[in-house]
């Protein structure tokens, strides 16, 4: 799994940036590449220290290579026409069919149960960790009705759309690396998903 690979690489990279003499032109150069393993072709134009626990960057992002030109020229023209708008808002999911959530929830419930197989799942614990992603409580309330029971990859996987394992797959990531690291199960549910949105 990319995590497994870029998380110690990461750690290495803070460690010498802490040692370095060049703080700030090795900092912003290590920027750019942990965007570049993302796809992501970054330029950053400003870094400074905030305070003791944060960093202000600003940063010119061009098109991901993995990134639909169309779709890229519709994000600029769209900033282009919204450029007084400054309310922070979470990108809105596509609304989903019955059968659509149903899916995503038992996909969810499914992630949390391979998580750690040999120990019952805790809904008093995983609860508040769930409400970190965002979820509201009809999804909350879909994911513990589909942990009562056991949930198959395979079955899962069945008929799954690409838009609905794109929506999945960044809340499958956040629950895999609730225990911060990502078993063989996870990583084949991960992997899986990220297969289906490559059919898009």
């Amino acid at each position: 799994m990319l995590s497994q690979i870029v998380r110690p690489m990461v750690h290495t990279q803070i460690r010498l940036l802490a040692n370095s003499q060049a703080t700030r032109s090795t900092l912003v150069s290590t920027v750019a590449q942990w965007l570049g393993f993302l796809g992501v072709k970054a330029e950053v134009t400003h870094l400074d220290a905030c305070d003791q626990h944060n960093i202000r960057i600003s940063l010119t992002v061009g098109k991901p290579e993995a990134c639909d030109s169309h779709d890229w020229h519709k994000i600029v023209s769209n900033l282009n026409k919204t450029k007084k708008d400054t309310k922070l808002t979470q990108l809105v999911q596509p609304p989903m069919t019955p059968k659509q959530q149903s899916k995503l929830q038992r996909l969810l419930a499914y992630l949390i149960q391979v998580g750690e197989p040999e120990v019952g799942v805790n809904w008093d614990t995983i609860y508040p960790q769930l409400q970190t992603l965002g979820l509201d409580e009809q999804m909350l309330l879909g994911i513990r009705c589909a942990l009562k029971v056991p949930q198959s990859l395979e079955n899962l996987l069945e008929g799954l759309e690409p838009d609905i394992a794109a929506i999945a797959l960044p809340k499958a990531v956040s629950i895999a690396m609730f225990d911060r690291q990502v078993n063989p199960h996870e990583d084949q549910a991960l992997m899986s998903l990220l297969q289906v949105m490559k059919q898009a």
